[in-house]
């Protein structure tokens, strides 16, 4: 009994640590953010505690120095919008159920044009929400707007400083990601040929589940990239970022092509009127489907260190060599999805595009 509870204790240890390993540094750029503008706002004269200041890093600083960036961009603002709101309805009218209504359509609406890259900006309402229900208005409404700027100010200034993330390791996982997924899929759809439709089924839904997981690094790669325009401690990554970036978006575009090829298997498996058109099929696409996995090995490689040429020329052969021994329909249509992805993975195809295409 003691050696699983260790192994769960283990398990439990080993899943803390990559937690922290994952959200400590993130944390840890908050803690300090908040500090240091509680500490500016307080040598900027505040005479109560600068909460407004200390609020900025905590909503605005997520994944990377982008979003950081825009969501205290979009705080600044809202807040800007929201106490002239509020001042103004005040002014004007007398605290009253029909004058929160307005206040808060009026939030909402400025939200809808202040979005600052983002979506509905909720601030400029909660802004003026919060003026609105203050004792002193007008006292409350510029201690929060020069508050939230130095908060938002000393954000913008530190949040690309303080542990930025690594967009060349990140984008480096999400590469090796993207060619195990891919992989699986095209291996596994060559080998469902040879099954029965209940099989290829069950395939074709393990290999939309591949596609899914790749879309997924894909919206990951694209978070990093950003990350990238205002990370000064990482430009000199810039290239190789650019480039493992260009291969996870061609492997993004291969699932389409993945998940042709994983429909087509299921329109022809088990069919005994095709049995000699998959006999051929089964000689000629796991070898096929080999080549092109080492294409897409190489072009999702590190840093861009391989070369796809040798690869994408083995594959082109196989390819040929299937076009030449077997050029009936079924084959066609097998081929095609091939010959598509070989293409996308050549960034403009090669001379022996008229000989494969048949």
């Amino acid at each position: 009994m003691n050696r699983p509870v260790g192994a769960g204790l283990r398990a439990h240890a080993a899943g803390a640590q990559d937690i922290l390993r994952t959200d400590g540094p993130a944390a840890a750029r908050i803690v300090v953010t908040v500090v240091a503008a509680w500490q500016v706002a307080l040598w900027l004269g505040a005479d109560q505690p600068p909460v407004f200041a200390a609020v900025v890093p905590l909503v605005a600083l997520r994944g990377d120095p982008f979003t950081a960036l825009g969501a205290s961009l979009q705080r600044v603002l809202g807040v800007v919008a929201g106490v002239v709101i509020a001042i103004v309805a005040l002014n004007l009218l007398s605290p009253s159920t029909g004058t929160l209504a307005l206040v808060v359509t009026l939030g909402l609406g400025a939200g809808m044009l202040l979005r600052a890259g983002g979506g509905l900006n909720i601030q400029v309402a909660a802004s003026s929400l919060l003026v609105f229900a203050s004792a002193s208005p007008d006292a409350y409404a510029l201690d929060r707007l020069w508050e939230t700027v130095a908060g938002a100010a000393v954000t913008i200034v530190l949040a690309p400083l303080l542990w930025p993330p690594d967009p060349r390791r990140t984008l480096s996982a999400l590469a090796a990601d993207c060619r195990t997924h891919l992989t699986r899929a095209l291996t596994a759809t060559t080998a469902a040929l040879a099954t029965g439709l209940v099989a290829a089924g069950d395939n074709l839904t393990l290999v939309n589940a591949h596609n899914d997981a790749v879309h997924a690094d894909a919206a990951r790669a694209r978070e990093a990239v950003r990350a990238m325009r205002f990370n000064p401690v990482r430009r000199r990554h810039r290239g190789a970022v650019r480039e493992l970036a260009g291969g996870i978006a061609t492997a993004d575009g291969l699932t389409a092509q993945l998940a042709t090829l994983a429909r087509e298997v299921v329109a022809f498996a088990g069919r005994d009127d095709l049995a000699a058109d998959l006999s051929r099929a089964g000689r000629h696409l796991p070898g096929l489907a080999a080549a092109t996995a080492e294409v897409i090995g190489d072009s999702l490689a590190a840093d861009g260190a391989r070369d796809v040429v040798p690869a994408l020329t083995r594959a082109r052969t196989a390819l040929a060599a299937y076009a030449h021994a077997d050029s009936g329909p079924v084959a066609v249509v097998l081929r095609r999805p091939f010959q598509r992805m070989l293409d996308d993975l050549d960034h403009g195809g090669g001379p022996g595009d008229a000989t494969v295409r048949r």
